[in-house]
């Protein structure tokens, strides 16, 4: 079907949840920017029936940089997983971001805070383009997501750890808007020991967990240990094994973070780090 009239005074996730809903036979998204992307997987995430494929030819510097946000990223591997999603590097030489599908061309233009969506389906014109981007993703590179899925995520903590343990990261995670560990939101490694520590879980068992499904190396979660312990949000205490040196269970160290409810663990641990 194509999408055949200008989608104007809309946000950009109501332009893309229409652009979803009206194509069924996949689109192309060429040369989006970081929000384009962002808002691309949280409408697809969250799309309630069949989710036409996606194929995304991006700048490969804006498609790291994005990812770099946990949230988007493990949201946008677990849409690649499903096989509804594909990302290449390429692209950055359009003057707006396009949406192409095999009916219709639509060109994402923004105007300080609004987004529109100018569409044409002139047939001469959309084959054209269509055939044209099609050729530039065929020679695009992959760009591979090295975050894990968030199912995969969540399944194994489950089973490695404990379902508390999952219910309380889902919980953070939901009360951030993003996740980089730059001053705008904790970084997944920051909210896994976080976690880790509210249910006393061992170092070992949370950092083996994090190395496995690919989330960080245990050396990554030692030094971020390190560091909260500390400015004072984690404690540990040592754990005596039969073989071996003790291993460290992590506590929470601050009497706020204790006190707090889980879903404002990541705020006020955020305040601390500030």
């Amino acid at each position: 079907m194509p999408v055949d009239s200008n989608l104007l005074a809309k946000g950009l996730d109501d332009i893309l949840q229409t652009v979803l809903s009206e194509c069924s036979e996949g689109l192309l998204v060429v040369n989006p920017t970081a929000d384009t992307i962002e808002a691309l997987v949280s409408v697809a995430t969250a799309f309630d029936g069949d989710l036409p494929v996606v194929r995304v030819v991006a700048d490969g510097s804006l498609l790291k940089d994005v990812v770099d946000d946990f949230i988007v990223a493990s949201s946008a591997a677990d849409l690649v997983d499903e096989g509804v999603l594909s990302l290449k590097v390429g692209g950055g030489n359009e003057a707006n971001s396009l949406v192409i599908t095999r009916d219709s061309v639509l060109a994402l233009v923004t105007a300080g805070d609004h987004v529109a969506a100018l569409a044409t389906d002139d047939e001469v014109f959309v084959d054209s383009a269509y055939e044209t981007y099609a050729a530039a993703w065929d020679e695009a590179p992959e760009f591979t997501l090295r975050t894990p899925s968030i199912t995969v995520v969540r399944d194994s903590l489950a089973t490695d750890i404990s379902e508390a343990v999952r219910d309380d990261f889902d919980t953070v995670l939901s009360s951030l808007q993003t996740a980089r560990g730059d001053g705008q939101g904790l970084d997944e490694v920051t909210i896994s020991l976080l976690v880790a520590a509210r249910n006393e879980v061992l170092l070992y068992d949370i950092s083996k967990w994090g190395e496995d499904i690919g989330i960080a190396s245990k050396a990554t979660f030692s030094r971020t240990k390190t560091r909260l312990e500390d400015l004072g949000l984690i404690d540990t205490e040592k754990v005596p094994i039969d073989v071996g040196r003790p291993r460290l269970r992590l506590k929470l160290g601050d009497d706020r973070l204790r006190e707090a409810d889980v879903d404002q663990l990541a705020d006020v641990a955020q305040r601390l780090l500030d």
